[in-house]
């Protein structure tokens, strides 16, 4: 059975608003209607300390396997096999040390190799930093020496760009658009608000409404197709 043009679209709505549904859950996810957007940003307090915030219009840089590279608010990452990841897995990058140039961010590979790295963190500057433990050889006391690994990459762009963005949380720019990068708490970017995880910028409970109310509509619509089927097959009968 195939369905009218517009059972279609009420089918499609309903996938729509339930996508805003799931975004609801997801750190930093815009939602596709802006009917359901919250009044305001907000993140809260984690006990995570890779966890971070940043600013209102500011966007961390991941990029995947395939050298894509997206502009994400969801600020959760997380280590895996040394480097610094998003939600996702896919890497952060930032401004390496001691070159400074962009690059993904990483652990050195023989602290990570011998586990000397510990209590790897981001700070207010973004600095991803760890402890590495080291024995002294004349001693034979541990002790832990600070290591930054970098500072993470902020991206900002051009006032009213709009992002185009199919899971509502990594985000790309329109073609031509480049964004400006740098580093928190430097050159007019504000610092990171470290073991803070944003909420996502969706009301759950309009968004909840609003996918009640595509149900609706498309119950209505089937109700009335059926209705103006049986009308026809009343008719037909009617003829013979």
């Amino acid at each position: 059975m195939f369905l009218n043009p517009a059972l279609s679209a009420a089918l499609d709505r309903i996938s729509e608003r339930a996508d805003d549904v799931r975004r609801a859950y997801t750190p930093g996810s815009v939602a596709r209607y802006d009917d359901v957007a919250a009044a305001r940003p907000a993140s809260d307090f984690a006990l995570d300390p890779l966890a971070v915030s940043a600013a209102d219009d500011l966007y961390f840089i991941a990029r995947n396997q395939r050298d894509e590279v997206a502009y994400t608010r969801d600020g959760s990452f997380a280590l895996r096999d040394g480097r610094l990841v998003d939600g996702e897995g896919e890497q952060i990058r930032g401004f390496a040390a001691p070159s400074n140039e962009l690059a993904d961010l990483r652990i050195d590979a023989v602290d990570e190799a011998l586990g000397r790295a510990s209590d790897p963190r981001i700070e207010r500057d973004g600095s991803f930093a760890y402890g590495r433990v080291i024995v002294d050889p004349r001693s034979g006391l541990r002790k832990t020496q600070r290591v930054v690994v970098g500072r993470i990459a902020l991206a900002r762009f051009p006032a009213g760009t709009r992002l185009a963005s199919a899971d509502g949380s990594r985000c790309i720019p329109p073609p031509g658009v480049q964004p400006q990068l740098g580093i928190p708490g430097d050159a007019g970017f504000p610092a990171l608000w470290p073991m803070h995880r944003e909420r996502s910028r969706i009301d759950l409970d309009q968004s909840l409404v609003r996918l009640k109310d595509a149900y609706i509509a498309f119950d209505a619509l089937r109700a009335a197709e059926e209705a103006k089927a049986h009308l026809g097959k009343t008719a037909m009968d009617l003829v013979k």
